[in-house]
């Protein structure tokens, strides 16, 4: 996978839900896995940012997202639960358009529950930035952008 490749704003890929992953389709996701890994990894040398991506911006229509912040972290099938009534306002931004920042509303903290390349459940707390990582990050998996978030017509400036 190449950071070029991936599908950018506009491409009607983007906004398609993506499909579960089954546990017999395991050896594929470790490869795509990988190259997503390497994504983030190729991102942040070309813009000096990205924490994580979503299997469809890269044309995989499946349910899967790798962060990378310390270390490499899969997350197969993840399910957001628990949405706080609090929210916060942020600039958001994306690796499908990178230099847009798009003013959203986001959760203060919510719970994932995920699947791990271990084919084991996982549940985390989320509060603040994570929260808001991975609020986005789903978001792709159901076909929404953070421009379809934006909080009104001026919330959009180039970075």
């Amino acid at each position: 996978m190449q950071l070029d490749d991936m599908l950018r704003l506009g491409d009607p890929r983007l906004y398609e839900v993506s499909d579960p992953i089954t546990r017999d389709e395991l050896p594929q996701v470790m490869q795509w896995a990988e190259g997503l890994d390497g994504i983030i990894l190729q991102f942040r040398r070309r813009y000096q940012a990205g924490r994580a991506v979503a299997a469809p911006q890269m044309g995989i229509r499946k349910r899967l997202i790798c962060m990378h912040i310390d270390k490499p972290v899969t997350m197969i099938n993840p399910v957001l639960t628990d949405l706080s009534k609090e929210l916060f306002e942020l600039w958001d931004d994306c690796m499908c358009f990178p230099n847009l920042l798009v003013r959203v509303r986001r959760h203060q903290s919510c719970t994932l529950h995920f699947t791990n390349l271990d084919w084991e459940q996982e549940t985390w707390h989320l509060d603040g930035d994570l929260s808001e990582l991975l609020q986005h990050e789903v978001d792709h998996l159901d076909g929404i952008l953070a421009t379809q978030r934006a909080i009104d017509d001026k919330a959009f400036r180039w970075r």
